[in-house]
């Protein structure tokens, strides 16, 4: 029975935050690429219940876009877009809205999600709205 792994043996599997970090790199060269500059990454609120935003990013047009990033290994159990629930929303719009806080003069707004899964690649713009 073999209790330990030897060195030379296969890797092991990331970790969530490494195959996470994987996925908004992914994002982001996907984005930058149609034409949006970052501005921030992992914006994140202070104190319990706050929110993050993987990716602040600015359109052509000046738009201002926050991005959530979502991966799923298969579209078994609902896939990536379903794991956006409305709690997720709100705590994403929460962050926003204080992020926006920090400007003299808020732009024009939109939320979008890249979804990866299964290989594949999906840009959801203006994906939901705030409430």
């Amino acid at each position: 029975m073999q209790l330990f792994k030897p060195k030379g043996a296969a890797a092991a599997s990331p970790t969530t935050k490494q195959a996470g970090d994987a996925a908004e790199d992914l994002a982001l060269r996907h984005l930058v690429a149609n034409g949006l500059r970052l501005l921030e990454r992992n914006y994140r609120t202070p104190g319990r219940g706050g929110g993050e935003i993987d990716l602040v990013m600015r359109d052509a047009d000046g738009t201002l876009v926050f991005v959530e990033v979502r991966r799923r290994a298969s579209a078994s159990h609902g896939g990536a877009a379903a794991s956006i629930g409305a709690t997720k929303r709100r705590r994403i719009v929460f962050a926003a809205n204080l992020y926006l806080l920090r400007l003299r003069t808020p732009p024009p707004c939109r939320f979008d999600v890249v979804l990866l899964e299964a290989g594949r690649i999906e840009w959801l713009k203006a994906a939901f709205e705030a409430f």
